[in-house]
């Protein structure tokens, strides 16, 4: 009987991560791709040159 707990524990527990790590992914590309979101991403690009004067 314990061996059912345990394969039910892992059932869900594989399925949850499957789900989580899905939405976390798609939540993801949704905001590189947001139409907003190219301001704030030129602007860290350029930063990181910005008040440089030398190589």
């Amino acid at each position: 009987m314990p061996e059912t707990g345990h394969a039910l524990t892992l059932l869900f527990a594989k399925g949850f991560g499957l789900f989580y790590l899905l939405a976390l992914s798609v939540g993801t590309l949704i905001y590189a791709f947001w139409p907003g979101s190219g301001k704030r991403f030129d602007h860290a690009a350029k930063s990181v040159l910005r008040g440089e004067d030398q190589p």
